[in-house]
């Protein structure tokens, strides 16, 4: 079973705020925000030296002059939060799914059928609840997932003594290389697997922006990482001598005494899940309507007291839909695990590879460093993604269709509003012209204020022109 651990208001929208930064300190972006007040949080440290590097100043020509590489770090980044919103179909989906599954150990006899409802029934309740905002049952979260942390390493250490306490010998390295050596392309393949038992734990290193980076490291190594290892190890020890079970391994695992409270827990911990995955997705849209590449949606603040917790009415109810057809369509934990997969490891790989231009250009490092970061992580998540493309025809498509809709919607917005601001400053009007124009063009002026909004920073917008020819009268106050 596969839980996102937790995610804030800025969520896994890194992308879009990585790309953010590189905008604003090392001008390699194509995109400008229309509302300065939407200007995302810088990340970096203050203490970071501004002496600039002859490499970072060599990558800074290239982006300038070139603008081709500018398109293709556009693309990179809309890749990667297009996948962000794809996981935010497909987590709720999974995680509640896989979490449903255990009435089928409780009642065997129990048809699909019932479970898919049961299910749907779930991810109903979770968006209907998205518009009281996170901060009304947010004090909920910790103690749940703290409660099933502790679960979950509580039944591996019982299933590791229980069934083959040898298991903890896999913390050995050697053991990775031999079953590479003996598995060959088959092992390789099983990575795309293996990377769900990763994901979501992730998602602890996006609450920067709401807590210390101390705070954070202690709460995953001291806690998640060991529990993750336990329960994993004890699964791995329940399996080496259940094989037959492979496919609900998680649930027939857990002694029958305390099945229920497992099964209460884990409902739980996917509502959590989801939560923290439908308010990444709200984050970073919310960032791409910023930088006029969404449609405008309404979006409500939630919290008086706490910044960035928001709630999108219209993307909460189509993600409702799309991830019950997912739900229905799909049926199978296992399909859907193979899209959310290659969907969450892309997003691994564009963050990693803007930390190359990150770490080079605004942290200033030598760029050696920033290309042995990026040969370590990316070597991996690359082998990942070659594993998870091996599944492309076993639900791994869903994440590139929505991707490629998503891209579609993004670029005909952002065309038509890069046309919409043009055709303003191409035809603006002067102020002080039609105010001399005014009286000979029998224009009135009634008592009042009149607001035009536009993004014409000075002159009159040529819609307001046109409103005065077929109404010829404005207000004595005029404010654009």
């Amino acid at each position: 079973m596969i839980i996102v651990l937790g995610a804030n208001d800025n969520g896994e929208g890194g992308t879009f705020a990585l790309y953010s930064l590189l905008c604003r300190h090392s001008r390699m972006g194509l995109l400008k925000s229309s509302h300065p007040e939407h200007e995302f949080v810088t990340c970096c440290d203050s203490n970071v030296s501004t002496k600039e590097t002859r490499a970072s100043l060599v990558i800074k020509e290239f982006f300038n002059e070139h603008r081709s590489s500018r398109v293709v770090l556009l693309l990179v980044v809309l890749l990667g939060t297009r996948m962000v919103i794809g996981d935010g179909i497909l987590t709720p989906a999974m995680s509640v799914l896989s979490a449903v599954y255990g009435i089928q150990i409780m009642a065997p006899d129990l048809h699909e059928n019932y479970t898919v409802a049961i299910a749907c029934v779930i991810l109903v309740g979770v968006f209907a609840l998205q518009h009281c905002g996170t901060h009304r049952i947010g004090f909920l979260f910790s103690p749940i997932l703290i409660a099933w942390l502790l679960c979950i390493s509580g039944v591996g250490i019982y299933n590791i003594f229980h069934w083959n306490p040898d298991v903890v010998k896999a913390l050995s390295p050697y053991y990775i290389y031999n079953f590479f050596k003996k598995t060959g392309t088959a092992g390789w393949s099983s990575l795309g697997g293996i990377v769900l038992c990763a994901t979501g734990a992730e998602a602890m290193f996006a609450d920067l922006g709401h807590f210390s980076e101390l705070s954070v490291r202690i709460a995953f190594t001291g806690l998640v990482y060991p529990c993750l290892v336990l329960a994993y190890m004890g699964e791995a020890a329940y399996l080496s001598k259940n094989r037959g079970d492979l496919q609900s391994s998680f649930y027939k695992a857990v002694p029958d005494a305390i099945f229920l409270p497992v099964f209460i827990i884990a409902t739980l911990a996917t509502v959590v899940g989801s939560q923290a995955i439908i308010s990444a997705t709200f984050s970073i849209i919310s960032q791409c309507r910023a930088l006029n590449c969404f449609p405008r949606v309404k979006i409500v603040h939630t919290s008086n007291n706490t910044h960035g917790q928001i709630y999108i009415p219209e993307v909460n109810w189509v993600l409702m839909i799309l991830c019950l057809a997912v739900v229905v369509g799909f049926r199978d934990t296992a399909t859907i695990c193979n899209a959310y997969g290659l969907a969450v490891i892309t997003v691994m790989l564009v963050t990693t590879l803007l930390m190359f231009l990150i770490i080079s250009t605004v942290w200033k490092k030598h760029v050696f460093l920033a290309f042995l970061f990026v040969v370590i992580f990316g070597f991996v998540e690359l082998s990942y993604i070659d594993a998870c493309l091996a599944k492309l025809h076993k639900g791994g498509w869903f994440p590139l269709v929505v991707s490629a809709v998503v891209l579609s919607l993004m670029s005909i917005w952002h065309y038509g509003t890069i046309k919409k601001q043009a055709f303003e400053l191409e035809n603006k009007v002067s102020l002080d012209c039609l105010l001399r124009l005014g009286p000979s063009m029998g224009i009135a002026r009634v008592p009042g204020v009149c607001l035009v909004y536009s993004h014409v920073t000075s002159g009159v917008p040529p819609m307001f022109a046109h409103f005065v020819t077929n109404f010829p009268a404005f207000h004595q106050i005029l404010s654009l």
